[in-house]
């Protein structure tokens, strides 16, 4: 582990990001689902979407600084083989799962009313609520491979590839604690911006914190049993486009409790983490969870 490049990583990741946050708070920019502001919710997204690039400008500086190749040596391989398609596809699967588990939260709800409900209908008329969640699914899949895959990248390239090789030596379960906090810390200028939280900001951050600590293992699994990157970006991609389904149809909204980001969505998560981990335990042959990365 070479603590300085760490450090600098770290200080080009943390500082511009605050500096996007600060930027965003300015302009009136916010990502909150509940924002019903247009220009408020285009600059939060163009804001949001940029700061995804902040961890490979980040990454990229510090190669350039200590002199190593770029981006070689980060785990970044198009050799596809089934973990990639097993990856993608398990994205959909998890947000019905957290649909489910959502609905199951004190309180929650399915409902067919509503403004987001309301404007899935208009634009996909004719569709009832399971067919409007296919096709968002099937659109998501798309963009999860293509324009998100390219986002998602930005951050992958840091946590799931350059840190992975700081941290070569660690164990799997240990590398992915690391890697978690320091992904989930990364995003709270968006948060205390209304980013997944609206009504709890500060509450928010801590639980990103936790969001990251449990997807990090299931991310990192599948970049290691893929031996690419470019895997867990697609991952993430999917992820990301696909779990608006996952409160779309909840009633009432509660950031903490309901959607991907919610405790609904970390006890999928963590679910998963441990069917993965009894998979890795007494079906693989190469066991990842107790080995050095």
């Amino acid at each position: 582990m070479n603590r300085k490049k760490l450090t600098t990583v770290l200080m080009f990741a943390f500082l511009p990001m605050m500096g996007v946050g600060l930027l965003m708070h300015c302009c009136g920019g916010t990502t909150s689902i509940e924002e019903t502001d247009p220009t408020a919710k285009l600059t939060g997204f163009l804001f949001g979407a940029g700061a995804m690039l902040i961890p490979l400008l980040a990454v990229v500086f510090t190669q350039l600084i200590f002199k190593e190749p770029v981006l070689r040596g980060l785990g970044i391989s198009f050799k596809i083989n089934r973990w990639w398609w097993i990856g993608w596809l398990l994205m959909p699967v998890v947000t019905l799962a957290v649909l489910g588990v959502s609905l199951l939260m004190p309180g929650a709800q399915w409902t067919t009313e509503g403004e987001a409900v309301e404007a899935a209908m208009q634009q996909m008329p004719g569709l009832g609520p399971w067919g409007i969640i296919a096709v968002t699914m099937a659109s998501g899949l798309l963009s999860g491979v293509t324009v998100n895959a390219v986002f998602a990248f930005g951050e992958e390239i840091a946590w799931r590839g350059f840190l992975v090789k700081e941290l070569k030596g660690k164990k799997l379960l240990s590398a992915a604690m690391i890697i978690g906090v320091v992904w989930g810390l990364w995003h709270f200028p968006l948060i205390l911006n209304g980013h997944n939280y609206p009504d709890h900001p500060v509450a928010g951050v801590f639980m990103m914190v936790l969001m990251c600590l449990v997807f990090t293992p299931i991310l990192l699994y599948f970049r290691q049993k893929s031996g690419s990157v470019v895997v867990s970006a697609i991952m993430h991609g999917t992820f990301n486009a696909v779990v608006g389904v996952s409160i779309l149809f909840v009633t009432p909204y509660n950031d903490l409790l309901v959607g991907g980001v919610g405790l609904a969505g970390i006890v999928v998560l963590l679910a998963v983490d441990v069917c993965l981990f009894l998979y890795d335990r007494f079906v693989a042959k190469e066991r990842l969870f107790t080995s050095e990365l």
